[in-house]
């Protein structure tokens, strides 16, 4: 079964997202995880955190947690979606999809040890 493996919620400017949700919900964040351009919500399950980008969107991005990214990518333009190139990530290989409506969505094979 596939299952949501994590989500990201965009944000033009990492430190004030920080700032709010901390406050707002008392989120704390693991520094080993986070980077400049990503926050990762410390103890969230499923996990999660904030992308930097320069134009947010106003809904999450989804990341499902398969076991081949590559099949998947197979799978969903045989289905009529699309499929990016793979992209391997200290947390494993992941691909943006969109299905054959132009939803977008992320495969994520994770990394051993995640």
């Amino acid at each position: 079964m596939i299952q949501l493996g994590y989500f990201t919620i965009d944000t033009p400017d990492i430190d004030k997202a920080r700032a709010f949700y901390g406050e707002a919900f008392g989120w704390t964040f693991d520094e080993t995880q986070s980077h400049p351009t990503y926050a990762h919500v410390a103890d969230s399950d499923p996990p999660f955190g904030f992308t930097k980008v320069e134009r947010a969107r106003d809904f999450p991005h989804l990341y499902f947690r398969v076991d081949d990214v590559a099949a998947l990518c197979a799978r969903v333009t045989a289905l009529g979606g699309k499929a990016a190139v793979p992209s391997e990530t200290r947390s494993g290989l992941t691909a943006v999809v969109s299905d054959d409506q132009g939803v977008s969505f992320s495969l994520w094979q994770p990394a051993p040890g995640f």
